[in-house]
Order: structure tokens, then sequence, then C-alpha cells
């Protein structure tokens, strides 16, 4: 995670922290039909969402309350507005955009997000991931990984009661609280997808195994 530190207008500090994960889910079908699946994403999405309070914005967006969060006795509770872009090819894109009539209050969230689909043949996956079928499941002949990469950045600027406290400790706490939202979010929402998707075709629920998440390091050190 980088953590950037500037000076305000109103002499504040103003932080931005940025973080990077890749990750990955498999479906049990093929691309064609998962593709026809994430493109109806007014069904599957406002479902998976949830506890996240998700409102309809124009014809591919949403308007996401994330929940609080804070450190410092500091509490926000993040809006943010998303776009889902229709595919190009097998590829997805997603990123914020702004929500008509709202100003969020001392905070700024920047998040771009890709996702791929990869059709395999399923005897490729079973040579190379033990473990990826139970026994008792019916082997489909195709699988198709969902690959995605996020980039999300938060400005933030903290009252000066925070703002006075080292920014290697604000680093360390905005590291430690941006990861933990991801991490608690993204699997959450994942395994909420594979279940729709599995639920609605009709077919066996992958397991853990077909779910992964990992941390991109980036961090450097702040230079204010």
């Amino acid at each position: 995670m980088q953590l950037t530190c500037t000076n305000s207008l109103e002499n504040k500090k103003a932080f931005i922290f940025q973080v990077g994960f890749k990750g990955r889910m498999d479906m049990y079908s093929d691309a064609d039909t998962v593709s026809r699946y994430l493109n109806a994403h007014e069904g599957w999405f406002c479902r998976c969402a949830q506890p996240m309070k998700v409102e309809p914005l124009g014809n591919n967006g949403y308007v996401l309350t994330v929940g609080k969060y804070g450190s410092f006795g500091y509490e926000v509770e993040p809006k943010v507005g998303v776009v889902l872009h229709p595919p190009v090819g097998r590829v997805y894109q997603m990123q914020t955009i702004p929500i008509p009539d709202y100003e969020a209050p001392g905070y700024d969230v920047n998040y771009q997000a890709s996702m791929e689909l990869t059709q395999i043949a399923t005897e490729d996956r079973v040579d190379s991931k033990e473990g990826l079928f139970s026994r008792k499941q019916t082997i489909p002949s195709q699988i198709t990984e969902v690959n995605w990469t996020l980039d999300l950045s938060v400005g933030v600027e903290f009252p000066q009661f925070i703002s006075k406290l080292s920014s290697s400790l604000i680093q360390a706490t905005g590291d430690r609280l941006l990861g933990q939202i991801v991490r608690q979010v993204s699997p959450r929402l994942t395994y909420k997808v594979q279940q729709d998707f599995h639920a609605s075709h009709q077919l066996p629920l992958p397991p853990k195994s077909s779910r992964e998440l990992r941390k991109l390091d980036n961090s450097q050190p702040c230079t204010a």
C-alpha cells in the first residue's frame, strides 16, 4: 500500500491510501454461459452485494454503501458509485463514477477493477488443482476461470487532532484498515456470486479451493 501525504488549503493533512489485489473464482460452466449471467448484473449484483446497501444508478451503475469503518475515534461510512461496463470480448471493466447531488464528507474513493473470463478444459485443472472437485460431484467438461484485479485508492482528510499523529502511524493504520475492508467484502461477494450462479444453473457449488485472493505488494514510504 502507498500513502501519499499532502496539505489541504485548510492546513489539514490529506492522505491518499492505495492498495491492489488480484483474485480468481471458478465457474462450473462454459464462458458463454458465465458471460450471459454476468451481463445480467441487474439481478445478481444486487442480490450478492448484500449486506452492503445497493441502489441502481443509471443503466449500468450502482450506489454502494460499504459500511462503517474507522480508527482513532474517526469513523466514515463510505458511499461510492460504480459502473460495470459492457464487456469487450471476455474482459469486463468496473470503475467509480460520481453520485448525482452527493458530496462525500471528507473522503474520496477511486475504484478500478478488471475481470477476465478464461475457458479451460476440466482435465487441465484436475491435474493441477488437487481437491478441486468432490468425489460425489458430476464433473463438467469445461470450467470458466474468472480472474480479476483491483486497484483501490481512498483519499481522506483527517481532523486536526488525528493529523497531529505521526505519518508512519497513520500509514500503518490505513494499510491495515483498507486491506481489512477488501478482505471482508471481496471473499463474501465472490462466494455469493458463485453460489448464485451455480444455484440458478442447477450446478454443484465449487469448493473453497476454487476461490483465491492475494494482496499485491506495492508499498512505498510516506514522502511527507
